[in-house]
């Protein structure tokens, strides 16, 4: 049985919350999701925004695409597309397909806030990330690898987080 397997660490500001992410982002492929799951204001816009400076993508043209279900970027480090996937208004996991989700995922780097939303659409091999607001700009963050590409991802990626604060 192939088992997830999950880091705890802690930020204890937006711009830790954004240098984690630029780590990330200089990890990533295309091909990888990572789903971010958090309450409105927990950081998952302020983690994206690193990954996208890791990826070489410019970091302050990132913003939530609430309205828009997504934000595509071009990036000009080894990043290819950064898909910027936000579900918060989607009512059904009926609606992915409409938007093009199957063109983003296995061909870009997707993140999706709300990730819960996608359901069984979300692939099972991802990097989930929980982010929840433990003050003003503290937060615990839960990082699961559910595949093996995710827990490659992870085991890169963790020891780069207990570093940061």
């Amino acid at each position: 049985m192939d088992t997830p397997e999950t880091w705890h660490v802690e930020s204890f500001s937006p711009e830790v919350t954004r240098t984690m992410g630029v780590a990330l982002g200089r990890l990533l492929q295309p091909g990888d999701v990572v789903a971010l799951l958090g309450e409105l204001g927990s950081g998952k816009t302020v983690l994206v925004q690193g990954v996208a400076a890791g990826l070489g993508c410019p970091p302050d043209e990132v913003h939530s695409p609430s309205f828009t279900l997504v934000n595509e970027y071009a990036c000009n480090g080894r990043g290819g597309v950064l898909a910027h996937v936000d579900l918060y208004r989607i009512r059904s996991e009926d609606e992915l397909p409409g938007f093009g989700w199957d063109a983003y995922v296995g061909s870009a780097v997707v993140l999706v806030e709300w990730a819960d939303r996608a359901g069984a659409y979300l692939p099972a091999d991802h990097l989930r990330v929980q982010l929840v607001p433990a003050g003003v700009s503290h937060r615990r963050i839960a990082v699961e690898g559910t595949g093996p590409r995710a827990r490659h991802l992870l085991r890169a990626w963790g020891p780069m987080l207990n570093g940061m604060r």
